[in-house]
Order: C-alpha cells, then structure tokens, then sequence
C-alpha cells in the first residue's frame, strides 16, 4: 500500500464530499481505538472544522485514558479540530429503568451493548445537526464487509466512511504515519460496549488478521473443505459472520407492491 498517497486520497475524498455537499466539518465519536483515532486524525487534515465527541457509558480508564491523550494531541496538531465530551452513563441507565424488565437471558447483554451504541450515534447526530456537520464512520473493511461487526443503526449509523475500504492491518499502517499515539496503535481492539475488558477478538473467536486471511480467501473463491485445523476453524467463523450479518451488509428490503394491486 502506498501509505502516504491513500492519506492524501481519503483526506482530498472527504473534503471534496464536505464541499460539495455545502458542510462545514465533520463530528467523530472517539474512543480510544486505532479506528477512530485515523477517522478524526484524516478528517482533521481536510483543514475543515472537525469535533471529536468522548461519550463514555461505564467506560474502561484506560480507554478513556487513550481517547483524551489523542484529542489533545490532535488539537496540537490542528486548530481546526475541537472536543468536547457527554457523559452518557447516566442516560443509559435511566434507559434500562424505562424499559420493561428482562429476564437474564444470552441476548439481554448484546440488547444493551446496542443500546449504548445507539445512544451514541443519536449523540453524534445531534451534534451534526447542531454545527452543520457531516458524521464520519469509523468502520474498517473487514468490520463493515466482512464479518458485520458492528451495530445496526448504532456505529453502523453513519453520514460517510472513509476508512471502510482499508483493512485492519491497512488501518494500523496509515496509524503509524498519522502518528497516532503509541498506547493506541498497541491497545487490543475493542467495541468497549459491555464495560468489560472483553476485546474483539474475544467476542468474534479469531483475530483480524485471521479475519483478513479469511475474507481473502472467500474473495478467491475458497470453501471450508479446502483448509483443515485452526484455518478452517477460522474460516467457519467467517463465513458463520458474513452469512448471518448480511442484514446489516445489504440494503433494507422493500416490500415491492405488484401493479395489479395498485
């Protein structure tokens, strides 16, 4: 990959889209990850005004550690860029003692998680509404086209993706060029949703390099029977993902209504 020169190109795509579109700068929920952290760092070389939003709900320190030092080292770096920080721990929470009671189930914690994430992106867009901004997603290939890691209408709701033609490993290389912090380029990569230490790797049962190697091989035309051991546990797990999320992958199904009965 010719690093510098897909810089620049994400960097030219997302201000001639701003421009065009008549916007004047983009919002991005930072939250300690390699993902968001080249979002809001590409988005802040466009020279338009960009506003990185903190929206911790029972957050891990050490993320939100991470997520402050980048801020403040992009706002070194750019006097276009500008933070700001909305607690939402307390809104989730009045949230669950809205709804109904649920009895504990496999599927009330992934409920939740949602949740969180889909309180954030209402954030994100009331911030764009407000400033006249443009929401930037933050989700990677492999993410957003592979295994469907991501929630619906959550960090899925997006306004543009800048970095969902880049895998993972492609993402980390244009991190070191951006000099995103240390700490981040190291940290496990996690959605942060279930106030765990839980990673990605932890929920998906294969790290996204395997994940990478996986979706490649699908692209060429591979089955599970062609792979034996850990590769063909890993490409089960794949394809498992790809098949089951295509949902969140495809566009939303129209009822098509037939002429005769119109």
């Amino acid at each position: 990959m010719q690093t510098e020169k897909v810089i620049d190109h994400i960097t030219n795509w997302l201000k001639e889209y701003a421009t065009k579109a008549n916007i004047e700068g983009f919002v991005v929920g930072v939250s300690g990850g390699i993902d968001s952290a080249v979002t809001s760092s590409l988005c802040a070389k466009t020279g338009l005004k960009t506003l990185c939003v903190e929206m911790p709900i029972h957050q891990a320190q050490s993320q939100v550690t991470r997520a402050q030092e980048h801020i403040a080292q992009l706002k070194e770096r750019f006097s276009n860029v500008s933070d700001t920080r909305v607690d939402l721990t307390p809104v989730f929470e009045e949230f669950k003692s809205s709804v109904p009671d649920a009895e504990s189930s496999s599927q009330l914690d992934l409920s939740l998680a949602n949740t969180r994430a889909r309180l954030r992106m209402t954030t994100l867009y009331y911030f764009a509404g407000l400033h006249k901004y443009l929401v930037a997603g933050t989700g990677n290939k492999v993410e957003d086209f592979g295994v469907g890691f991501y929630t619906k209408y959550g960090d899925g709701g997006v306004d543009l993706s800048p970095i969902a033609d880049l895998m993972k490993s492609e993402v980390y290389t244009i991190g070191k060029s951006l000099k995103v912090p240390h700490d981040i380029q190291i940290a496990a990569p996690t959605d942060g949703l279930f106030g765990d230490s839980r990673s990605d790797e932890d929920q998906i049962g294969a790290s996204y390099d395997e994940l990478e190697w996986a979706m490649k091989m699908k692209a060429e035309g591979k089955t599970t029977g062609d792979f034996s051991g850990r590769h063909q546990e890993v490409f089960k797990i794949f394809t498992r993902l790809n098949t089951v999320n295509q949902h969140k992958m495809n566009p939303i199904p129209v009822c098509k209504i037939p002429v005769n009965l119109l």
